[in-house]
């Protein structure tokens, strides 16, 4: 395949995951081991990190009315009863906090499994039973709702999703949204309130985690020697194809999921996780 279908099929695959609970990094790897693209070759490494970036950037103007609305309210807050603040800035930058510390200290750990086709089959059969199993116990009524909007969250709820985050950085396929819409749903949020601040929090943290990757991905050293490749003109194209097929399909991507959530479950993205990962591991066991 040449390489512009290739920024434009990778620009789709990532717009249409990085934000649905299917995960993002699994779908890219697994496309790219599919057809022989390897992330040992400077340029692809660095292509992956930035049409990520175009996906994430999609969020800002797609909430921008809710993040000026938030921003003129100042640091005030509210209480919910629990005597904790629930302004969604300070439980934002709160999460954002728990998640970006463990996971910097477990940055070997997560650099380990990044590559690793095994861990993200694994990871996605595993995320979707947990995610199948939350949803049913939500959609029962054995997990008591507390929480119906973001601004009302709790303090403890914003630090345990932070938390749950990190599984999605050491285990790739585990999916970033996935743990947090599962957490959010186990301490007692409605669906879309922790769709909601899924996506809030992905701002903070997917801004922070790109920035950093593209900037090891470009310095050359002993662990990246290939460093940052030369640019062409041929090089920008391809790369500026990637990035804007990604913003513009995951705009999409987050204006149906946040209809679909207020409607439906996600037991259909459990199982096609199952599907997928099963699909993996099928594949590697055959190809060993």
């Amino acid at each position: 395949m040449t390489d512009y279908p290739l920024s434009l099929l990778l620009g789709v695959i990532e717009g249409l995951t990085e934000f649905l609970p299917v995960s993002s990094t699994a779908h890219l790897r697994i496309t790219e081991a599919l057809l022989g693209v390897s992330l040992s070759d400077g340029y692809w490494k660095m292509f992956s990190i930035v049409i990520q970036l175009g996906a994430v950037c999609c969020l800002p103007i797609y909430f921008r009315a809710e993040i000026r609305r938030l921003l003129a309210g100042g640091a005030g807050s509210r209480s919910n009863g629990n005597a904790a603040p629930s302004n969604t800035v300070v439980l934002t930058l709160a999460a954002f906090i728990c998640t970006a510390v463990p996971s910097f200290l477990l940055v070997k750990v997560i650099g380990k499994h990044l590559e690793s086709l095994t861990v993200m089959g694994w990871a996605l059969i595993i995320g979707g039973v947990i995610m199948w199993v939350v949803d049913a116990l939500y959609q029962k009524g054995r997990i008591p709702r507390r929480t119906e909007q973001m601004e009302t969250m709790s303090m403890g709820q914003a630090v345990w999703i932070g938390l749950c985050q990190n599984l999605s950085a050491i285990f790739p396929g585990t999916s970033r949204s996935m743990s947090t819409i599962a957490a959010g749903q186990i301490v007692g949020m409605s669906r879309a309130a922790a769709l909601e601040f899924s996506f809030f929090l992905s701002i903070p943290t997917m801004f922070a985690a790109t920035g950093y990757d593209l900037l090891k991905s470009l310095r050359r050293g002993p662990s990246n020697p290939l460093g940052a490749p030369p640019m062409t003109g041929h090089g920008w194209a391809v790369l500026a194809l990637g990035f804007i097929v990604s913003f513009i399909v995951a705009y999409g991507v987050v204006a149906w999921f946040m209809a679909w959530v207020r409607k439906r479950g996600f037991v259909p993205f459990a199982i096609y996780r199952l599907a997928a990962g099963g699909a993996v591991l099928l594949w590697l066991a055959r190809g060993t």
